[in-house]
């Protein structure tokens, strides 16, 4: 396939510098965002009288056909062509002769591709955001189901003081929230033409890079030509974003698997969401959650690939930024393998409230309500703390629960005990006890789910 920039050149490339140059095979996904920004630009073309009308309306309706025989896959993208633009191009031209050729009048590859990749990763994050919104609502589900199952809370992965499940899921639906409010906020920010920076410097061509930009559904346009073809910080900061959302994944893995286990017995997951061992008859292993977990670290090395590729450029473009679509498609068909699958996996998981309460139960987890307890009869917190402390330890050598120690126990420590102690240490008044904004008791997690649904209920 003839190149657009033969003409400069007595010998032909090298076929091995031919394949090594070439991006087709991982940019030919963005071909119904490069024939829509052709699209937009060809009309452009004609309204301005930078070329006939009629060739205008004649290469918009080859695009238009391209597009569709290539959705249908009526077209072998197997060739040659260096990337998707030139494959495009090459084609609407044997399609309709030499007004093909007119399309790419001040346009260059530089801003073509900038403008492609922005559009095919705002079209991506649309996506996105529809798995993560399912994830939160699946969360919200389970959240409204337990909202009395007691749950173990752990600081340094030691028991700390007991919770609610439905506590726990709201915790990560704030992470999932804060994601979604970065994809949101990532897109005023991408969402920008760089069409119109031509190569670096512009062109001569008096185009209406806003009109571009209007018919894209995009924002504005780049302030600055060099700029516009060099920048990819909305890669890198998408990146970044997917990199976030793997996190939260992976914690939520790490917890499920622990979770999973004969020690905590917490939750078992669903056996279509489980697999067995080629040797160990009893094995049910959570491999959705240690993939996961696993693959979370490919989508950083990407981030950091974008990264690096990017910090020793100068202005403006370098073959170098080809490198930015192989890793960013990477995160992308990373974060879109495991986010549907781990919310279903969510969804189907059989929780044990009964273990849960019972793990709630051990660990004096009600140690810090007990010092309370004291605040409230007028003791500083800080002696507070002592007694309980040393109630603590004593039920410790006694392996008695601090509920189970007697009232003359717990009054050799201290004078300030009556009976009130034992309903004040209960599990369920720890819990409900705890109703601030942002807390653990079912009144105050039931407010958090209401303005969580109507947070949802206004995207």
């Amino acid at each position: 396939m003839a190149k657009l920039w033969d003409g400069r050149f007595e010998k032909e490339t090298n076929p091995a510098v031919n394949d090594f140059n070439s991006s087709l095979r991982f940019d030919k996904r963005m071909f119904r965002q490069d024939i829509r920004g052709s699209i937009a630009h060809a009309a452009m073309l004609g309204k301005q009288g930078i070329i006939p009308m009629d060739t205008s309306i004649r290469i918009q309706e080859g695009l238009q056909g391209i597009l569709a025989d290539m959705e249908a896959g009526r077209i072998d993208t197997n060739t040659d062509a260096e990337d998707i633009h030139m494959f495009v191009e090459s084609l609407l031209t044997e399609r309709i002769g030499d007004d093909g050729k007119r399309l790419h009048t001040g346009r260059s590859r530089n801003d073509q591709v900038a403008l492609d990749l922005r559009l095919y990763v705002l079209d991506e994050s649309n996506v996105l955001k529809e798995e993560l919104v399912r994830l939160m609502r699946t969360l919200l589900a389970i959240a409204k189901e337990n909202l009395t199952t007691w749950l173990p809370g752990y600081t340094h992965l030691q028991k700390a003081q007991p919770v609610t499940l439905a506590h726990h899921m709201m915790a990560y639906f704030a992470m999932f929230r804060r994601d979604l409010q970065r994809l949101t906020d990532w897109e005023k920010r991408t969402a920008i033409s760089p069409l119109g920076s031509g190569a670096m410097a512009g062109t001569t061509y008096p185009l209406d890079r806003e009109f571009v930009a209007d018919q894209l559904g995009l924002l504005g346009i780049t302030d600055n030509s060099l700029d516009g073809v060099s920048d990819r910080d909305f890669a890198i900061e998408l990146g970044s974003c997917i990199s976030l959302i793997m996190m939260h994944l992976s914690r939520f893995s790490e917890e499920l698997i622990l979770w999973s286990t004969n020690e905590f017995s917490f939750v078992e997951m669903d056996d279509a969401y489980s697999t067995g061992s080629s040797i160990m008859p009893q094995k049910k292993n959570p491999d959705v959650t240690e993939l996961i977990r696993g693959k979370t670290g490919r989508v950083y090395g990407n981030l950091m690939t974008l990264l690096t590729m990017m910090k020793g450029l100068p202005l403006a473009y370098n073959k170098d930024m080809q490198e930015d679509k192989e890793a960013i498609f990477d995160s992308l068909d990373t974060v879109f393998a495991c986010l549907p699958v781990f919310t279903d996996m969510l969804a189907t998981m059989k929780i044990k409230k009964e273990n849960m309460a019972e793990g709630a139960k051990g660990g004096y987890m009600n140690a810090t309500d007990l010092a309370d307890y004291l605040v409230y009869r007028g003791l500083p917190f800080r002696d507070a703390h002592a007694v309980s402390g040393k109630l603590v330890l004593y039920a410790i050598h006694q392996n008695k629960a601090l509920d189970d120690l007697s009232l003359e126990e717990m009054r050799a420590v201290s004078p300030m005990f009556d009976e009130t102690i034992y309903e004040a240490i209960s599990l369920s008044a720890v819990v409900n006890r705890r109703n601030l904004p942002g807390g653990p008791a079912p009144e105050a997690v039931t407010r958090a789910i209401e303005n969580a649904e109507s947070y949802l209920n206004t995207l």
